[in-house]
């Protein structure tokens, strides 16, 4: 099964593509992988990446296309895979059905007001990488990682103001692929507000796991 996972920033795509890709024993398809990796290895598409990125430019949708393109033929693709961060617009939808018979396009459902809670209230160690939450996880001490003591932070990305633009960039520019899905048939939209494991179910009763 050739799956797309959509559902707005901190909406736990992560944690259920992670858990996916064991249960369906396919790969995770991520454009920021193969694009870090094409420029390590210096192949000419990651040559041409290498390019836009030097020039602080965003990497064309036909480059991004040509690197999934090889991506997706490799063996490991053959019996499905699982697309991380692409598509994000409806071009790049159009593009992809160009390359990829999309069979499902996940969509997790949650309210704004839950995502805003669930990443102002993430805090980072910035020595160890641990990850809390004051309300669903929080340390033991306010402040303080349990694994090593180091002060814990807010991450510049989980600041309200960075929130609500990622949000609003989401709504305008993402969200639309769900009329594009729905229109071909492919759309299931599931609750993920329920809590991981709620999640996981529904996902698995969605794609008939």
């Amino acid at each position: 099964m050739n799956l797309i996972l959509l559902g707005a920033p901190g909406a736990g795509k992560g944690t259920l593509a992670s858990y996916l890709i064991e249960k369906m024993g396919v790969p995770s398809v991520s454009t920021g992988n193969i694009l870090r990796e094409a420029i390590r290895n210096g192949t000419e598409l990651g040559k041409q990446a290498k390019a836009f990125m030097d020039a602080g430019k965003l990497v064309s949708d036909e480059l991004v296309i040509d690197l999934l393109k090889e991506r997706i033929a490799q063996p490991d693709c053959q019996k499905g895979f699982i697309l991380d961060g692409f598509p994000r617009t409806i071009p790049q939808a159009e593009a992809l059905d160009g390359i990829a018979q999309i069979d499902c396009a996940l969509s997790l459902e949650v309210e704004d007001s839950v995502i805003e809670g669930r990443m102002t209230g993430r805090r980072t160690c910035t020595k160890c990488g641990a990850t809390y939450h004051i309300v669903a996880n929080p340390p033991k001490a306010e402040g303080v990682c349990d694994a090593c003591g180091d002060a814990l932070q807010i991450r510049a990305d989980d600041k309200l103001e960075v929130v609500r633009q990622r949000l609003e960039t989401y709504h305008a520019q993402t969200e639309p692929l769900k009329e594009y899905y729905g229109a071909q048939g492919k759309l299931k939209s599931i609750d993920g507000e329920q809590g991981i494991e709620q999640t996981k179910k529904l996902a698995c009763e969605a794609l008939g796991l």
